[in-house]
Protein backbone atom coordinates (compact mmCIF):
# COMPACT_ATOMS: atom_id res chain seq x y z
CA UNK A 1 0.00 0.00 0.00
CA UNK A 2 1.21 3.50 -0.80
CA UNK A 3 1.83 5.05 2.63
CA UNK A 4 0.09 8.25 1.61
CA UNK A 5 -3.12 6.28 1.16
CA UNK A 6 -3.19 5.32 4.86
CA UNK A 7 -4.73 8.71 5.71
CA UNK A 8 -7.66 8.05 3.40
CA UNK A 9 -7.91 4.51 4.73
CA UNK A 10 -8.08 5.69 8.34
CA UNK A 11 -10.66 8.32 7.46
CA UNK A 12 -12.77 5.70 5.69
CA UNK A 13 -12.69 3.34 8.68
CA UNK A 14 -13.51 6.22 11.01
CA UNK A 15 -16.50 7.10 8.85
CA UNK A 16 -17.71 3.49 8.99
CA UNK A 17 -17.46 3.54 12.77
CA UNK A 18 -19.33 6.84 13.08
CA UNK A 19 -22.12 5.65 10.78
CA UNK A 20 -22.61 2.22 12.32
CA UNK A 21 -21.82 2.76 15.99
CA UNK A 22 -25.20 4.38 16.83
CA UNK A 23 -26.99 1.30 15.44
CA UNK A 24 -25.19 -1.21 17.63
CA UNK A 25 -27.24 -3.40 19.93
CA UNK A 26 -25.59 -4.35 23.19
CA UNK A 27 -24.32 -7.91 23.15
CA UNK A 28 -25.10 -10.14 26.14
CA UNK A 29 -22.92 -9.14 29.04
CA UNK A 30 -19.77 -11.24 29.35
CA UNK A 31 -19.33 -13.42 32.40
CA UNK A 32 -18.44 -11.50 35.52
CA UNK A 33 -15.09 -11.73 37.24
CA UNK A 34 -14.83 -14.64 39.62
CA UNK A 35 -14.36 -12.49 42.69
CA UNK A 36 -14.16 -8.86 43.69
CA UNK A 37 -10.39 -9.07 43.92
CA UNK A 38 -9.99 -10.01 40.27
CA UNK A 39 -9.90 -6.39 39.19
CA UNK A 40 -7.68 -3.78 40.81
CA UNK A 41 -8.99 -1.24 43.26
CA UNK A 42 -8.39 2.41 42.63
CA UNK A 43 -4.83 3.42 43.41
CA UNK A 44 -2.94 6.68 42.98
CA UNK A 45 -1.63 7.19 39.47
CA UNK A 46 0.52 9.95 38.03
CA UNK A 47 -1.12 13.33 37.49
CA UNK A 48 -3.83 13.36 34.87
CA UNK A 49 -3.23 14.48 31.33
CA UNK A 50 -6.73 13.56 30.26
CA UNK A 51 -7.65 14.63 26.73
CA UNK A 52 -10.32 17.27 26.75
CA UNK A 53 -8.41 19.49 29.15
CA UNK A 54 -6.35 22.36 27.80
CA UNK A 55 -4.54 20.90 24.81
CA UNK A 56 -0.76 21.04 24.90
CA UNK A 57 1.16 22.15 21.86
CA UNK A 58 2.59 19.06 20.20
CA UNK A 59 5.67 18.72 18.07
CA UNK A 60 4.93 18.45 14.36
CA UNK A 61 7.02 15.86 12.49
CA UNK A 62 8.06 16.42 8.88
CA UNK A 63 5.43 15.90 6.21
CA UNK A 64 5.54 12.67 4.22
CA UNK A 65 6.13 14.72 1.10
CA UNK A 66 9.39 15.93 2.68
CA UNK A 67 10.99 12.48 2.89
CA UNK A 68 14.68 12.62 2.02
CA UNK A 69 16.14 11.17 -1.15
CA UNK A 70 19.14 8.95 -1.69
CA UNK A 71 20.15 5.91 0.31
CA UNK A 72 19.06 7.41 3.61
CA UNK A 73 15.68 8.31 2.14
CA UNK A 74 15.24 4.72 1.01
CA UNK A 75 15.97 3.55 4.56
CA UNK A 76 13.41 6.01 5.95
CA UNK A 77 10.77 4.85 3.47
CA UNK A 78 11.51 1.21 4.27
CA UNK A 79 11.22 1.98 7.97
CA UNK A 80 7.80 3.52 7.44
CA UNK A 81 6.63 0.46 5.52
CA UNK A 82 7.94 -1.87 8.22
CA UNK A 83 6.14 0.23 10.82
CA UNK A 84 2.81 0.13 8.99
CA UNK A 85 3.02 -3.40 7.57
CA UNK A 86 5.26 -5.10 10.10
CA UNK A 87 4.29 -8.71 9.44
CA UNK A 88 4.70 -8.22 5.70
CA UNK A 89 8.11 -6.55 5.88
CA UNK A 90 9.56 -8.10 9.05
CA UNK A 91 7.58 -11.30 9.38
CA UNK A 92 10.58 -13.32 10.55
CA UNK A 93 10.48 -11.33 13.81
CA UNK A 94 6.69 -11.16 14.30
CA UNK A 95 4.64 -13.79 16.12
CA UNK A 96 1.13 -12.31 15.95
CA UNK A 97 -1.17 -10.26 13.73
CA UNK A 98 -0.17 -6.82 14.99
CA UNK A 99 1.76 -4.08 13.24
CA UNK A 100 3.74 -1.35 14.97
CA UNK A 101 1.07 1.09 13.78
CA UNK A 102 -1.62 -0.90 15.61
CA UNK A 103 -0.73 0.91 18.83
CA UNK A 104 1.33 3.83 17.47
CA UNK A 105 -1.31 5.46 15.30
CA UNK A 106 -0.88 7.44 12.10
CA UNK A 107 2.33 5.54 11.37
CA UNK A 108 3.93 6.71 14.61
CA UNK A 109 3.03 10.37 14.14
CA UNK A 110 0.03 10.81 16.42
CA UNK A 111 0.58 12.50 19.79
CA UNK A 112 -0.64 10.56 22.85
CA UNK A 113 -0.30 7.35 20.86
CA UNK A 114 3.32 6.52 21.56
CA UNK A 115 4.66 8.76 18.75
CA UNK A 116 8.07 7.83 17.38
CA UNK A 117 9.27 11.42 17.33
CA UNK A 118 8.93 11.67 21.11
CA UNK A 119 10.39 8.22 21.77
CA UNK A 120 13.48 8.67 19.61
CA UNK A 121 14.78 11.74 21.43
CA UNK A 122 14.21 10.09 24.83
CA UNK A 123 16.95 7.48 24.42
CA UNK A 124 19.45 6.33 25.62
CA UNK A 125 17.64 5.99 28.96
CA UNK A 126 17.49 3.69 31.95
CA UNK A 127 14.52 1.30 31.97
CA UNK A 128 13.51 -0.55 35.09
CA UNK A 129 12.04 -3.27 32.88
CA UNK A 130 15.50 -4.24 31.64
CA UNK A 131 17.56 -2.98 34.56
CA UNK A 132 20.03 -1.05 32.41
CA UNK A 133 20.39 1.92 30.09
CA UNK A 134 18.74 1.11 26.76
CA UNK A 135 19.56 2.51 23.36
CA UNK A 136 16.65 3.29 21.07
CA UNK A 137 17.43 0.14 19.08
CA UNK A 138 17.23 -1.95 22.26
CA UNK A 139 13.90 -0.34 23.07
CA UNK A 140 12.58 -1.43 19.68
CA UNK A 141 13.91 -4.95 20.26
CA UNK A 142 11.65 -5.13 23.30
CA UNK A 143 8.66 -4.24 21.14
CA UNK A 144 9.30 -7.29 18.98
CA UNK A 145 9.70 -9.54 22.02
CA UNK A 146 6.55 -8.38 23.76
CA UNK A 147 4.11 -6.37 21.67
CA UNK A 148 4.76 -8.40 18.52
CA UNK A 149 5.08 -11.66 20.50
CA UNK A 150 8.03 -12.51 18.29
CA UNK A 151 11.78 -12.34 18.58
CA UNK A 152 14.05 -9.33 18.64
CA UNK A 153 16.03 -8.53 15.49
CA UNK A 154 19.75 -8.48 16.32
CA UNK A 155 21.37 -5.07 16.72
CA UNK A 156 22.42 -3.81 13.31
CA UNK A 157 19.74 -5.84 11.51
CA UNK A 158 18.35 -4.01 8.45
CA UNK A 159 14.88 -4.02 10.06
CA UNK A 160 16.12 -2.11 13.12
CA UNK A 161 18.27 0.20 11.00
CA UNK A 162 15.29 1.12 8.82
CA UNK A 163 12.99 1.66 11.80
CA UNK A 164 15.58 3.82 13.53
CA UNK A 165 16.07 5.82 10.32
CA UNK A 166 12.34 6.46 10.16
CA UNK A 167 12.16 7.48 13.82
CA UNK A 168 15.21 9.74 13.47
CA UNK A 169 13.62 11.49 10.51
CA UNK A 170 10.25 11.93 12.25
CA UNK A 171 12.07 13.55 15.18
CA UNK A 172 13.90 16.05 12.96
CA UNK A 173 13.88 19.40 14.76
CA UNK A 174 12.68 18.03 18.10
CA UNK A 175 14.68 19.10 21.18
CA UNK A 176 16.83 16.14 22.23
CA UNK A 177 16.53 14.82 25.76
CA UNK A 178 13.22 16.51 26.53
CA UNK A 179 9.95 14.94 27.63
CA UNK A 180 7.79 16.25 24.82
CA UNK A 181 4.06 16.75 25.28
CA UNK A 182 2.23 13.85 23.66
CA UNK A 183 4.93 11.29 24.42
CA UNK A 184 3.67 7.78 25.18
CA UNK A 185 0.06 7.51 26.31
CA UNK A 186 -1.77 9.90 28.65
CA UNK A 187 -1.63 9.09 32.35
CA UNK A 188 -5.17 9.25 33.68
CA UNK A 189 -5.97 10.20 37.24
CA UNK A 190 -7.07 7.37 39.51
CA UNK A 191 -10.65 6.38 38.65
CA UNK A 192 -13.46 7.66 40.84
CA UNK A 193 -14.87 4.13 41.02
CA UNK A 194 -13.07 0.81 41.12
CA UNK A 195 -12.59 -0.30 37.49
CA UNK A 196 -15.27 -2.84 36.72
CA UNK A 197 -15.08 -5.88 34.43
CA UNK A 198 -18.85 -6.06 33.86
CA UNK A 199 -19.18 -2.38 32.95
CA UNK A 200 -16.16 -2.78 30.70
CA UNK A 201 -17.74 -5.75 28.94
CA UNK A 202 -20.87 -3.74 28.22
CA UNK A 203 -18.88 -0.75 26.98
CA UNK A 204 -16.73 -3.02 24.82
CA UNK A 205 -19.82 -4.51 23.19
CA UNK A 206 -21.19 -1.02 22.53
CA UNK A 207 -18.08 0.86 21.42
CA UNK A 208 -15.35 -1.62 20.44
CA UNK A 209 -16.73 -4.93 19.15
CA UNK A 210 -17.78 -3.49 15.79
CA UNK A 211 -14.14 -3.19 14.76
CA UNK A 212 -12.25 -5.53 17.10
CA UNK A 213 -14.81 -8.36 17.19
CA UNK A 214 -16.94 -9.69 20.01
CA UNK A 215 -14.13 -12.07 20.92
CA UNK A 216 -11.36 -9.49 20.60
CA UNK A 217 -10.09 -11.24 17.48
CA UNK A 218 -9.84 -8.14 15.32
CA UNK A 219 -10.48 -8.07 11.58
CA UNK A 220 -8.35 -8.83 8.57
CA UNK A 221 -8.83 -8.53 4.81
CA UNK A 222 -6.88 -10.72 2.41
CA UNK A 223 -4.65 -11.83 5.26
CA UNK A 224 -3.75 -8.29 6.31
CA UNK A 225 -4.82 -6.88 9.66
CA UNK A 226 -7.33 -4.05 9.41
CA UNK A 227 -8.36 -3.83 13.07
CA UNK A 228 -5.93 -5.44 15.52
CA UNK A 229 -6.78 -8.35 17.83
CA UNK A 230 -6.91 -7.18 21.44
CA UNK A 231 -6.45 -10.55 23.14
CA UNK A 232 -5.94 -14.18 22.24
CA UNK A 233 -3.13 -15.90 20.39
CA UNK A 234 -2.73 -13.17 17.75
CA UNK A 235 -2.42 -10.24 20.16
CA UNK A 236 0.37 -8.83 22.33
CA UNK A 237 1.72 -11.04 25.11
CA UNK A 238 1.76 -10.63 28.89
CA UNK A 239 5.09 -8.81 28.76
CA UNK A 240 3.82 -5.92 26.62
CA UNK A 241 3.17 -2.57 28.25
CA UNK A 242 -0.40 -2.54 26.92
CA UNK A 243 -1.31 -5.46 29.20
CA UNK A 244 -1.14 -3.06 32.16
CA UNK A 245 -4.52 -1.49 32.73
CA UNK A 246 -3.28 2.06 33.33
CA UNK A 247 -1.45 2.07 29.98
CA UNK A 248 -4.42 0.65 28.10
CA UNK A 249 -6.78 3.13 29.76
CA UNK A 250 -4.66 6.09 28.68
CA UNK A 251 -4.43 4.81 25.12
CA UNK A 252 -8.17 4.12 24.92
CA UNK A 253 -9.12 7.52 26.33
CA UNK A 254 -6.91 9.39 23.87
CA UNK A 255 -7.41 7.31 20.75
CA UNK A 256 -10.50 5.11 20.80
CA UNK A 257 -12.98 4.48 19.29
CA UNK A 258 -11.23 5.21 16.00
CA UNK A 259 -12.46 8.55 14.70
CA UNK A 260 -14.27 9.26 17.98
CA UNK A 261 -11.36 9.62 20.37
CA UNK A 262 -12.07 11.47 23.60
CA UNK A 263 -15.75 10.53 23.63
CA UNK A 264 -15.36 7.97 26.42
CA UNK A 265 -15.08 9.29 29.96
CA UNK A 266 -12.01 8.51 32.03
CA UNK A 267 -14.04 6.01 34.05
CA UNK A 268 -15.24 4.29 30.89
CA UNK A 269 -11.67 4.05 29.62
CA UNK A 270 -10.60 2.42 32.90
CA UNK A 271 -13.51 -0.03 32.69
CA UNK A 272 -12.89 -1.02 29.06
CA UNK A 273 -9.17 -1.41 29.74
CA UNK A 274 -9.94 -3.67 32.70
CA UNK A 275 -12.15 -5.88 30.56
CA UNK A 276 -9.62 -6.03 27.71
CA UNK A 277 -6.66 -6.78 29.98
CA UNK A 278 -8.56 -9.49 31.88
CA UNK A 279 -8.53 -11.81 28.86
CA UNK A 280 -6.13 -14.64 27.91
CA UNK A 281 -3.14 -13.78 25.77
CA UNK A 282 0.29 -15.27 24.93
CA UNK A 283 2.70 -16.05 27.74
CA UNK A 284 5.27 -13.54 29.01
CA UNK A 285 8.61 -14.49 27.38
CA UNK A 286 10.21 -14.05 30.82
CA UNK A 287 8.07 -16.88 32.23
CA UNK A 288 9.94 -18.64 35.03
CA UNK A 289 7.96 -21.88 34.87
CA UNK A 290 5.50 -20.72 37.51
CA UNK A 291 2.71 -18.18 37.03
CA UNK A 292 2.92 -17.21 40.70
CA UNK A 293 6.69 -16.68 40.57
CA UNK A 294 6.47 -14.80 37.27
CA UNK A 295 3.84 -12.47 38.72
CA UNK A 296 5.94 -11.86 41.82
CA UNK A 297 9.02 -11.04 39.75
CA UNK A 298 7.58 -9.14 36.79
CA UNK A 299 3.94 -8.28 37.47
CA UNK A 300 3.83 -7.05 41.05
CA UNK A 301 1.46 -4.23 40.20
CA UNK A 302 -2.21 -3.54 40.94
CA UNK A 303 -2.67 -2.83 37.23
CA UNK A 304 -1.47 -6.21 35.95
CA UNK A 305 -4.02 -9.01 35.78
CA UNK A 306 -1.33 -11.64 35.15
CA UNK A 307 -1.77 -14.46 37.65
CA UNK A 308 -5.22 -13.26 38.73
CA UNK A 309 -8.26 -15.51 38.40
CA UNK A 310 -11.09 -14.26 36.17
CA UNK A 311 -14.14 -16.36 35.33
CA UNK A 312 -12.50 -19.36 36.95
CA UNK A 313 -9.35 -19.08 34.82
CA UNK A 314 -5.91 -18.04 36.06
CA UNK A 315 -4.58 -15.53 33.56
CA UNK A 316 -1.11 -16.45 32.36
CA UNK A 317 -1.75 -20.18 32.60
CA UNK A 318 -2.88 -20.48 28.98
Amino acid sequence: MNPINRHARNSRFAAIVMVLAPTLTLAPLAAQAADGGAVPSAAPVAASSTPGAAQAQHFTPPAETAMPSGDFGQSVKLGEQIFIHTKEYAGQYVGNSLNCASCHLDAGRKADSGPLWAAYISYPAYRSKTGHVNSFAERMQGCFDYSMNGKAPPLGDPVLVALESYAFWLAKGAPVGTDLAGRGYPKLAAPAQKPDYARGAQLYAQHCALCHGAGGQGQSVDGKTVFPPLWGAQSFNWGAGMHEIQNAAGFIKANMPLGLSGTLTDQQAWDVATFMDSQPRPQDPRFTGSVEATRAKYHDSPWSMYGKTVNGHMLGSE
